[in-house]
């Protein structure tokens, strides 16, 4: 009772729309769905409605969710380069709705659009997972959608009624160094780390091809900042990465996106395809784990710099998903930012793939 499709063509019509959630209800068998979640390339940003209603019309209701991104996927195929429409449809007992009254370990699951992002939302009780909306030029326009509707606040949130999930968060960096206590810093300057100069211990680390570079390649540098013990933080996950922005030779600083403070720890990573492959891998084995179950469907949302083009043309995270489960109708993203749990907390992520995995209820 739940089923994909993904149709692409030349221009962005309500066409797409509608011919994918056709194909998604003849392959689910259902003459009217509970819920559609669609997802629509960055050509029908500017006015998305007419293939929503599209959408609506062809699955007879109302409660289609969704948003524009840089790319989309199914378990069949992904789409970046051409105008496209992605549909999942739900039936029998699974359905989405609108969350209220969220309890703090409740799945929520989550869209927003860049501006409309704020700390106290993704912070709010509830379990929360998605993706952020967005394009190849991080500019916009960006759209989400709710019950067939563009949302005027850029937010949606949901209920997945009559299935249970398991959440799987893959941060794919390979580390290059041990956790580090800071010592000093300056705004977003981290200036020591172990009383050391922080460019020097970054330079220590990395690979000879990287350091060798006439410039650093500061869009694959990262620093994880760690929660909790340092023993083991790493390899379970518990950690965030914060991106490089600049190094300093004057005083030997590095400068994050994020302000640190002392006594916090951090470690250098390189973003790496073999390593994001390698972390996907740990990522199932882990879901795996938890669930002790067949999934029915899967929700998947990938940063758009970990997608085919980071993978030289093949999205190893999306094989990997559909060999541990073939023929399991997934549906996903390439967002402009991923938001999953950590730590008992719900973060905004960069780099990362987010994956829920869902049974239905007996």
């Amino acid at each position: 009772m739940i089923a994909t499709a993904l149709v692409r063509g030349l221009r962005a019509t309500d066409d797409l729309a509608h011919q994918a959630v056709v194909t998604a209800m003849e392959r689910a068998q259902l003459t009217h769905a509970n819920s559609v979640l669609l997802f629509l390339t960055p050509e029908f940003a500017r006015d998305p409605q007419p293939a929503l209603l599209a959408a609506s019309k062809a699955a007879n209701c109302m409660q289609v969710i969704g948003c524009s991104a840089a790319g989309i996927f199914t378990e069949e195929e992904w789409v970046l380069d051409a105008p496209a429409a992605a549909a999942m449809v739900f039936g029998g007992d699974v359905a989405l709705a609108p969350a209220h009254d969220v309890a703090p370990d409740t799945l929520v699951f989550s869209l927003a659009a860049p501006n409309a992002l704020n700390s106290a939302w993704i912070k709010a009780p509830g379990q929360r997972f998605g993706g952020v909306s967005g394009d190849a030029t991080g500019q916009g326009p960006f759209k989400v959608w709710c019950s067939a509707k563009v949302s005027s606040q850029g937010r949606c949130e949901t209920f997945i009624h009559g299935a249970h999930g398991y959440i799987g968060v893959s941060q794919g960096i390979r580390p290059l160094s041990e956790p580090l206590e800071i010592t000093q810093v300056s705004g977003y300057d981290v200036i020591a780390l172990t009383a050391q100069p922080a460019l020097n211990l970054l330079m220590r680390e990395l690979p000879l091809e990287v350091r060798e570079q006439e410039h650093l390649p500061l869009h694959l540098l990262l620093a994880g900042v760690i929660f909790g013990d340092a023993a083991n933080a790493v390899s379970e996950g518990r950690y965030r990465l914060t991106p490089i922005i600049a190094t300093n030779s004057d005083d030997r600083s590095v400068t994050l996106s994020t302000r640190l403070t002392p006594g916090e720890r951090l470690f250098w990573a390189l973003r790496q395809p073999l390593a994001a492959e390698r972390d996907m891998r740990l990522t199932l084995k882990r879901l795996d784990q938890q669930m002790h179950e067949t999934p029915n469907f899967g929700l998947f949302f990938p940063c758009m710099g970990r997608g085919p083009y980071f993978y030289g043309g093949i999205d190893r995270d999306l094989d990997l998903v559909k060999d541990r489960y073939p023929g399991m109708p997934l549906i996903g993203f390439y967002g402009n930012g991923e938001i999953g749990p950590l730590n008992q907390e719900n973060e905004l992520f960069q780099y990362a793939a987010i994956l829920g995995l869902f049974k239905a209820d007996v």
